[in-house]
């Protein structure tokens, strides 16, 4: 009896947990600590779109190929390192994930904008 008095409890406090949590996702979320973040994107990403059109298309291929395995981390731009071999050079993506370069400008101008305020995978996801 005290079992199951113990897994009823265990159930209904997960349900109220779960029904009082729910993403809270924004278009705004960067509206206050980094106001500038969607313009500095756009200026990094429309010149590299006009010199090659198929960069965007790239550029989403990014974002799925990093959200494809474990989320959308940006785990996808990290470089080798001593001891690690990093997503980038990962054989699936080997000669096949392309735009890192453009990234790395998007990020660069979102970093001048707002230093340390935007993570790598919100600028992927937000240049997607």
């Amino acid at each position: 009896m005290a079992v199951r008095a113990v897994v009823l409890f265990s159930l209904v406090l997960a349900l109220v947990i779960a029904g009082g949590a729910s993403a809270q996702l924004s278009t705004g979320f960067y509206s206050y600590s980094c106001p500038n973040m969607l313009t500095a994107v756009r200026s990094a990403l429309h010149p590299a779109i006009a010199r090659e059109r198929r960069v965007g298309a790239s550029i989403v291929r990014l974002f799925f190929h990093d959200c494809f395995v474990q989320g959308c981390d940006a785990s996808l731009l990290l470089d080798d390192a001593p001891g690690m071999q990093g997503e980038k050079n990962a054989a699936p993506n080997k000669n096949s994930a392309r735009g890192f370069e453009v990234i790395d400008a998007v990020k660069a101008a979102v970093e001048r904008a707002c230093p340390g305020v935007v993570s790598c995978a919100d600028v992927l996801a937000v240049a997607a």
